[in-house]
């Protein structure tokens, strides 16, 4: 009866739960005191800002494209949250919108000139990163006081950023997985000759998904900054390649708008994770996100098994 419920599908399904779970056990093997309110706290701090940053590569992933830039777009964001949004929050305001306004108009070039998503959004990430630099040049500035307390909010039994991560997971899975809308634009990247058949804009949906991404990633460097206090344009910089790496965790393809956004935030919580099991390892910095590589590698070589027992029967 078991072995006819876990079938490669539902295995597949399982597996980055599974990656999560085993990491948790093997931190709380090596150090039993994270298992409490404070190190689950500890070890998952980050996973807000990451999560969202992993949710935001994953709306451009729903319609085959690949987004370069969003590190160093959160890094800018953080800029802005520390600097215009703290000492001047109406020029924040407008500059956090027009920053999504760009992601959308991205969306948009990209569609009506065909260009090479990769290619924009590198050059994409440069701008972003000289305006960061621009905006502020040195670390510093101060995050403002209500975004410090929300992201510091201590709630009871379990910790602010677990609920915070179970809740924009579910979210952004109602949104995009469980409404006829959100079937609408993953088949953008599934059959976008079939949808526009259908009658819709694939110009709107393009521009729709890059404008959630820009949302996705304003509201991660918000996180970021809110957890730091303070800002530097390069804070984020990792986030690009984490964001990529927790969508493929999270049972995400490049292709066909195959995604899963609880699937997605439970690999950016993965990743998280595997920085502070590798800390508890003693590596050295320099060999942890080689480490962190390699994590991926053995997730992703486990799903190309399950994958092949799948077609097999």
């Amino acid at each position: 009866m078991t072995a006819g419920l876990l079938t490669p599908r539902v295995l597949r399904s399982l597996l980055p739960a599974l990656s999560l779970a085993v990491l948790l056990v093997a931190i709380f093997y090596l150090q039993p005191r994270a298992m409490s309110y404070f190190g689950i706290n500890l070890l998952l701090n980050l996973a807000v800002p990451i999560a969202l940053a992993t949710l935001a590569q994953m709306f451009i992933l729903t319609v085959n494209d690949l987004d370069l830039s969003i590190g160093s777009f959160v890094s800018f964001v953080a800029c802005i949250a520390a600097t215009w949004l703290s000492e001047m929050p109406l020029l924040g305001i407008l500059a956090l919108l027009g920053c999504i306004l760009v992601y959308a108009l991205l969306g948009a070039l990209i569609y009506l000139r065909d260009l090479p998503s990769i290619v924009v959004t590198l050059g994409m990430s440069f701008v972003w990163l000289g305006l960061s630099v621009l905006l502020l040049p040195t670390p510093g500035g101060t995050a403002p006081g209500w975004l410090q307390a929300l992201m510091k909010l201590k709630t009871p039994l379990v910790p602010f950023c677990v609920i915070a991560a179970i809740v924009i997971g579910l979210v952004v899975h109602l949104g995009l997985m469980r409404s006829a809308h959100g079937a609408v634009l993953r088949g953008a990247g599934g059959n976008p000759k079939a949808v526009a058949r259908a009658g819709w804009s694939l110009l709107r949906i393009k521009v729709t998904m890059f404008a959630l991404a820009g949302c996705f990633g304003v509201l991660a460097g918000l996180a970021l900054v809110g957890l730091t206090t303070s800002a530097d344009a390069n804070i984020a910089l990792r986030y690009t390649l984490l964001s990529i790496a927790g969508v493929i965790l999270g049972g995400g393809e490049f292709v066909g708008g195959r995604v899963s956004p609880i699937g997605a935030v439970i690999g950016a919580m993965t990743l998280t994770l595997a920085g502070s099991f590798l800390s508890f390892l003693r590596l050295s910095p320099d060999w942890q996100i080689g480490a962190q590589g390699a994590i991926l590698i053995l997730v992703l070589a486990l799903r190309m098994l399950i994958n092949r027992a799948e077609a097999r029967r």
